[in-house]
């Protein structure tokens, strides 16, 4: 039997990278899945990827910052599927990544401030009830190694990134009475995202103070700032997100799960 047989998951941003990676590992262990994104184009072809595969998949425009936006979202999913057992929270925020202290301005530091902890609170919170009816629900959130790093140049998502960690392990806290799972997966860069997302011009910002390009960047984070000298695949997180979303996790909750290839050890 496939890992995710019979469950209904929904995939905010998952016309990105990691959401369309998430939504197929899911799809292909027998979830229903439906797609949301503010861009029209990226969902389609998940979409078409997932039926062609013979799998179910469904694509809706939602802004997920957008509370009634999403609410409706949610309860369109339910009307159609009957239920709701897993929300992935895959939205990707744009942010500066460069500049130190001195040179970033209030709106660059909020900027992945306000858009994940914005888009994790509205999600969850529409999903929630859903999620609980049965007592078998599973919140998926994503944070970054800046999380647990310290240094120059990634203020804004590193305290975005802590930010969305805390919030995971108190909401596990709060749902788990209801049934309800929480685990939040922190994967390191995803070279593969060079040129399909937001994070181009972030890695590309740190490339810069650096003095070099961004695919050396890249390359030398792997090599000297992992223990495995690689960096993780969408593939890798999608795998993972599988797992910790089917009920062989049954007993994970309040976890964050290290993807960082030993960039971080716990």
């Amino acid at each position: 039997m496939k890992t995710l047989e019979n469950k209904v998951a929904v995939v905010y941003g998952g016309g990105g990278v990691i959401g369309s990676a998430i939504a197929r590992v899911f799809a292909r262990e027998g979830a229903h899945v439906h797609v949301a994104g503010r861009t029209r184009e990226p969902l389609d072809r998940v979409v078409q990827t997932i039926t062609g595969n013979g799998s179910l998949a469904d694509a809706t425009m939602a802004d997920a910052t957008d509370e009634d936006d999403v609410r409706r979202h949610i309860d369109h999913v339910v009307d159609r599927a009957g239920r709701l057992d897993i929300l992935v929270n895959a939205v990707g925020i744009t942010h500066v990544q460069g500049p130190p202290l001195t040179e970033l301005d209030t709106d660059q530091f909020m900027a992945p401030v306000d858009g994940y902890l914005r888009t994790l609170f509205v999600t969850t919170r529409a999903a929630a009830p859903q999620l609980a009816a049965h007592r078998a629900g599973v919140v998926l959130t994503l944070s970054s190694p800046p999380a647990r790093l310290t240094g120059s140049g990634f203020l804004g998502i590193g305290v975005s990134s802590a930010a969305v960690e805390a919030f995971s392990r108190i909401l596990a806290g709060e749902l788990g009475p209801d049934g309800v799972r929480v685990v939040c997966i922190r994967p390191h860069a995803i070279p593969a995202s060079l040129g399909q997302s937001h994070l181009t011009d972030a890695f590309g910002g740190q490339a810069e103070r650096a003095g070099t390009g961004t695919d050396e960047w890249l390359a030398g984070l792997a090599a000297q700032g992992t223990l495995l000298g690689r960096l993780p695949t969408p593939e890798d997180v999608a795998e993972y997100a599988a797992f910790a979303a089917s009920d062989r996790a049954r007993t994970m909750t309040g976890a964050i799960a290290n993807l960082t290839a030993g960039s971080i050890v716990d």
